[in-house]
């Protein structure tokens, strides 16, 4: 059963049940309150509203969840992007019905700025035409959309994808709820020791500003190590040319100042992405909780806004810790991308070893690289990733010659992309089209699959078909494993995902059953989206009190 919900000006709610068409099939039901409605009808299967990351966050705040949703606002960014090779246009409910009535299709709202604390004033919808009910745009928008997803290439793959987005949608929400556990007493343990102490007036740390003073004397003259432009000069006056302060350009020079420097960058990082003016911010009641961004990158791929959730340095996550009596089950899948690649290309070869054990390397190696687990791992990623030149052109010769409907299959995508067409996901997930690799007083010439704009996007539609496809897996992963516990009625929680990793904060009595639930949801996502292969979808976990134990 479907209902559509969508709230009204006076704080109050308007729903109704839905038929298959996406129709009315009942009559229009005002609530006093969002949460109201939706509380008041459990059994409800899925909720049809018009932007999860907003309608949602309000939902959990008054301790409502549900089990199953479909934004309205994600189906549109997804559908768009299939149908015109637009990604990335505008995906407002306004904008929405703009198009189904042919109207001026307005501009999505600016993004939200990262927030560390409750809000009192958050920016509104976009707004619909004056005069315009939201319910009834609501209707019409979700209608249109079930016609057009039926217009698409795989109909039964776009309703999966579209119903995975907004599954992903509801587990980024509840992930910035949860909040990762962390310890600020660690965190500031390990900023003193590795810093040094604090200094009044916004000055370095005190390591920092020895690693300077070292710079400085290296070159013999005071040098900022913060600041690209003054390295670059300064080597070029010790008779060193550098086109950047990279650090692999770096450490192929020998100088005084190299190791110092390098030092200094390193500490610099953790100062400014994760110091303690970050703690300050992001850190509140033992948790962090940074926003997701479901789809925040073209291949389908999380981002999140502030916080650099995604970007943990190894050494700061001695901070994250399970609560007294808890335990961390974090799981990484295993060599994901390859794995993903054997099941959309269907080579039988390839579907093999990834069909054996959980190592699909060391199972590469034996067959085809002599053993040599390193070559295997950088002959496939090459292939996936399109390094195709010197000693990688060798090992793509071997690769096609045992695995060739897998290496033709990003071939044909590579091809694509480099002729200017567009390439999708194995659900549907459309990449962008080529204006969106031009500036804006670009256009594309008749000599573009000769250029260097041309191979570059080819590089990328190799990639997109096999990243964008294990993104697509991945949030049925998340899906599986969401709905598993909660049937259980367990009380871990979700708290962090990234690509392809997940991790669970769950008492320690139940970390056990939480690792079997990941596993099997890893086994079903490839099976619902890739349907009957023999590719297996292992994940690596481990059950710590630290995350810093688990790698």
């Amino acid at each position: 059963m479907r209902w559509a919900v969508a709230e009204t000006g006076d704080g109050g709610a308007r729903l109704c049940p839905l038929g298959q068409d996406g129709r009315p099939a009942g009559p229009v039901v005002d609530e006093p309150s969002l949460a109201a409605a939706v509380r008041a009808r459990p059994e409800v299967e899925r909720w049809v509203w018009r932007s999860t990351s907003e309608i949602y966050r309000r939902l959990l705040a008054a301790g409502v969840r549900v089990e199953r949703c479909y934004d309205v606002e994600a189906a549109e960014a997804l559908l768009i992007g299939h149908e015109e090779g637009q990604s990335g246009q505008a995906r407002s409910l306004a904008a929405a019905w703009a198009r189904l009535h042919d109207l001026p299709v307005p501009p999505d709202a600016p993004a939200r700025a990262a927030e560390t604390q409750p809000s009192l004033f958050e920016s509104g919808p976009v707004p619909l035409p004056s005069g315009t009910d939201e319910f009834t745009a609501l209707l019409e928008v979700y209608a249109g959309q079930l016609v057009r997803t039926a217009k698409t290439e795989f109909p039964e793959r776009m309703r999966l994808l579209l119903a995975a987005e907004s599954a992903g949608m509801l587990v980024a929400a509840e992930l910035s709820l949860a909040g990762i556990p962390w310890r600020a007493d660690v965190h500031r343990a390990l900023l003193d020791e590795l810093l040094g102490e604090r200094f009044p007036g916004g000055a370095e740390p005190r390591r920092m500003a020895e690693l300077a003073e070292e710079v400085s004397r290296a070159f013999g003259t005071r040098v900022r190590p913060d600041l690209p432009n003054d390295i670059v000069k300064a080597f070029a006056r010790a008779g060193i040319v550098l086109s950047s302060t990279r650090k692999w350009e770096l450490e192929r020079i020998d100088h005084p100042a190299v190791a110092p420097l390098l030092a200094y960058k390193s500490l610099y990082r953790l100062h400014t992405a994760n110091g303690w003016s970050w703690l300050e911010q992001w850190v509140h009641d033992g948790r962090f909780r940074p926003e997701y961004l479901p789809g925040g990158t073209v291949s389908g791929r999380w981002t999140t806004n502030g916080g650099g959730a995604l970007q943990i340095p190894k050494v700061i996550r001695k901070a994250i810790r399970a609560d007294p009596g808890w335990r961390l089950v974090v799981a990484d899948a295993d060599q994901m991308e390859p794995r993903v690649l054997a099941a959309i290309s269907r080579d039988p070869g390839l579907m093999e070893v990834a069909g054996r054990g959980d190592d699909l390397y060391a199972d590469l190696a034996a067959r085809a690289f002599g053993g040599d687990r390193d070559l295997a791992k950088v002959a496939l990623l090459g292939a996936i990733y399109g390094q195709t030149s010197g000693d990688a052109l060798t090992h793509m010769a071997e690769l096609r010659r045992r695995y060739p409907a897998a290496v033709a299959y990003v071939d044909d995508a590579a091809h694509a992309g480099e002729e200017g067409r567009l390439v999708r996901t194995w659900l549907g997930r459309t990449c962008p089209p080529v204006s969106a690799d031009l500036s804006q007083d670009e256009e594309p010439s008749g000599d573009y699959r000769s250029s260097s704009a041309a191979r570059a996007r080819g590089r990328f539609t190799r990639n997109f078909v096999v990243q964008g496809s294990a993104a697509d897996w991945a949030l049925l992963v998340l899906a599986g494993l969401r709905h598993t516990m909660s049937r259980a009625g367990l009380r871990g929680e979700l708290v962090f995902f990234q690509h392809d990793e997940v991790i669970v904060h769950c008492p320690e009595a139940e970390a056990d059953t939480v690792a079997a639930a990941i596993a099997t949801a890893a086994e079903n996502a490839g099976r619902i989206v890739f349907g009957p292969t023999p590719v297996r979808f292992p994940f690596t976990t481990a059950v710590v009190e630290c995350y810093w134990d688990a790698k």
